[in-house]
């Protein structure tokens, strides 16, 4: 994890206009009385409603005004340049990483001084442009293959069982073996399939050509030390990621020709409702399962084995969601801002709306007393706190741009509708980085 979160700047500019032009604007102006306000651009839809009501408790408290706004699903780099070149633009924003702090890093205020800085338990976990801290994570998170323990209890019962508990699946090939013969044994297990649908709706789709596409990019990158984004990458593991796609493919709820128009909402829902084992997702996931009627105690979580290291395999572990403070905004705006996040962190109220109510891990001191209620990071903590185990970084934050990721995408849908080979998908996730890396580097 450290690898990728750690990575410096001078990296890739993806940004899809001319900063320069944004210079004039992109401020913000002050409250009369001085005090400065906040306008808070969010990206995470799940949690709109949580940080409304924490901008309308802090305002109360402190008659600071917090304006609070979210941007669609799939929207927030297009959203933060419309918003940023307003003359009222955010005074908080965010950005995912090395790659994507290359469009915003103009705007990006040092947060070195800063309490959510000095309050991280890991330093290094922030994102560095030098000496300057551009970014600072607030939330870590972990992803994985999902599990519904009564339904492997159901399953473990069944005469002639691929194991006896749901500890056993600790490698692909484990995992393999129980999904194929729960798939055969799916009407006596009342399922549809032991997998949840591999949806391609853009809701969906980032879980693989971002998420499961991670995990092969991860082992080769381990494999040659690769800690800044490369120009290339190599053909390697690609039969391992296929094996893994199609293996959530063929033991699916869902037949391949529907997967282009399949949700997001519809893999969490075949999960909640028992139709389905397995769900490829993280600790975010936990509050839309709960509000479905899951019980904390139904739920695990497994990593995602594709057969390289399993027996040393942990959780997907990282960050994409790093907290910066508009630097065009007024030194008072500036101010207020971060006297907002650092009230977020420390105040009761605001520890207990991240930790509960948004279901997050985060990485600051001041939560290290707080006990988590979420079955899935209960996980993520057993997996980092065992020595035995490695978190796989977050490489995927190296992809060289969006469109990268989006010509993946449809390369494994083409493939997974029988419209393309697995040749095109090698194709668009090996040689597509070089042109994707290219074109990113064409104006520097």
């Amino acid at each position: 994890m450290n690898r990728t979160l750690k990575t410096t700047v001078g990296l890739v500019a993806i940004a899809a206009m001319s900063l320069g032009g944004l210079a004039a604007c992109g401020g913000s102006s002050s409250s009369d009385d001085g005090k400065g306000s906040v306008y808070f651009l969010n990206f995470k839809p799940e949690a709109a409603d949580q940080w409304t009501a924490l901008a309308k408790t802090y305002t109360e408290k402190t008659g600071v005004k917090v304006k609070v706004q979210t941007a669609a699903s799939n929207t927030y780099e297009q959203t933060l340049k419309s918003e940023l070149a307003k003359s009222e633009a955010p005074t908080i924003f965010q950005v995912n990483g090395p790659v994507g702090y290359q469009s915003w890093k103009d705007y990006t205020a040092d947060l070195s001084n800063s309490t959510i800085y000095k309050d991280m338990n890991a330093q290094s976990l922030a994102l560095k442009d030098g000496d300057k801290v551009a970014g600072v994570p607030y939330v870590i998170e972990s992803y994985g293959i999902i599990y519904n323990k009564d339904l492997l209890a159901k399953y473990t019962a069944l005469s002639g069982a691929k194991i006896k508990e749901a500890s056993e699946i600790n490698s692909f090939d484990k995992l393999k073996e129980v999904a194929d013969d729960m798939q055969a044994h799916k009407s006596e297990l009342g399922i549809q399939g032991a997998f949840t649908s591999a949806g391609f709706d853009s809701s969906s789709d980032w879980r693989f050509k971002t998420h499961l596409a991670n995990i092969p990019l991860y082992y080769q990158f381990k494999k040659d030390n690769v800690t800044t984004p490369p120009a290339t990458i190599k053909n390697m593991y690609m039969d391992n990621f296929k094996n893994i796609f199609d293996l959530y493919l063929k033991d699916s709820t869902t037949e391949p020709s529907q997967l282009s128009s399949k949700t997001g909402d519809d893999a969490s829902s075949e999960f909640a409702l028992g139709k389905a084992a397995f769900y490829q997702n993280g600790t975010w996931a936990w509050s839309d399962l709960e509000k479905a009627g899951m019980k904390d105690s139904s739920v695990g979580m497994l990593p995602i084995y594709i057969g390289v290291d399993d027996a040393t395999e942990g959780l997907a572990t990282g960050s994409e969601n790093y907290w910066c403070v508009n630097s065009k905004a007024s030194e008072a705006d500036q101010k207020a801002s971060q006297d907002f996040l650092e009230w977020v962190i420390t105040s009761d109220e605001g520890k207990k709306s991240l930790s509960e109510d948004m279901g997050f891990t985060t990485p600051f001191s001041t939560f290290n007393d707080v006990k988590t209620t979420n079955p899935l990071i209960a996980d993520a903590n057993e997996s980092i706190q065992n020595k035995k185990l490695t978190q796989v970084a977050w490489d995927f934050s190296m992809m060289p741009s969006e469109e990268y990721k989006n010509v993946l995408g449809q390369a494994m849908l083409a493939y997974a509708q029988g419209t393309g080979s697995w040749d095109d998908v090698v194709k668009a996730f090996v040689d597509n980085w070089a042109t994707e890396y290219e074109n990113a580097h064409a104006n520097q």
